[in-house]
């Protein structure tokens, strides 16, 4: 059965991509573009998760997320213009249970709505896409990569190579490989695009551990090399 996603969004054009996104991924949809609209509509559908605008007219996020608390633990995913880790903590600490910043990818917020809706389900463990190396942990589901302790801001594309890479040590895959099984075969662009994640990923990563590496196997490809 399909999941119900509220989208509670004042700003129609984020709205509707965010509806148009969830429901090709086969997701039921609704939407209310202000704070009390947002209570009302959750209190008709309800929805198996919410994504939350906090600036939003009538009643803001905050008071929507207070609001549903009341009456229920559904998930909740807080959206907001804001960066600041203040807003961040405050939006945990009064229940919400994850967070994304805007301008946001449409691939982070479908990977973190599949990752809170599984934690919410139990059946979090078992399909988990979390890789952790010697002062390296990639997490695909939160699109995080720290790396010595420290989260290092990464773009999703590159997040999706290396977790791929990652996710099968010392296999040596072709650019050609990568293309498809990372971008896509609708991807009709140069496998220099390859090389060019690569090249960010390894600014990021060089000289961490000697327990592994990207490396470049010559005339081939590469791999994520674990000693």
């Amino acid at each position: 059965m399909a999941k119900t996603v509220l989208i509670v969004e004042d700003e129609q054009n984020i709205a509707e991509l965010l509806r148009m996104y969830l429901e090709k991924e086969g997701y039921t949809t609704a939407v209310a573009s202000d704070g009390a609209q947002g209570v009302e509509q959750f209190r008709r559908v309800h929805p198996d998760l919410v994504l939350l605008d906090i600036m939003l007219p009538i009643l803001d996020g905050w008071g929507v997320l207070q609001k549903i608390r009341q009456e229920a633990q559904t998930p909740v995913i807080m959206l907001t213009a804001k960066g600041e880790t203040s807003d961040k903590v405050s939006g945990l600490k009064q229940g919400a249970d994850d967070y994304i910043t805007k301008p946001f990818e449409m691939k982070e917020v479908l990977a973190r709505i599949e990752a809170v809706l599984r934690r919410a389900s139990g059946d979090d463990k078992s399909k988990a896409r979390r890789l952790t190396f010697d002062k390296l942990i990639i997490d695909l589901d939160s699109f995080e990569l720290i790396v010595d302790g420290k989260r290092v801001e990464t773009p999703p594309k590159e997040m999706e190579l290396l977790y791929h890479l990652a996710s099968s040590p010392n296999r040596v895959y072709t650019r050609n490989q990568l293309l498809d099984e990372v971008w896509g075969f609708d991807y009709f662009g140069d496998s220099r695009t390859v090389d060019v994640h690569v090249k960010r990923l390894r600014e990021k990563l060089e000289g961490v551990s000697d327990q592994w590496s990207l490396k470049t196997v010559w005339g081939v490809g590469y791999k994520f090399e674990v000693v």
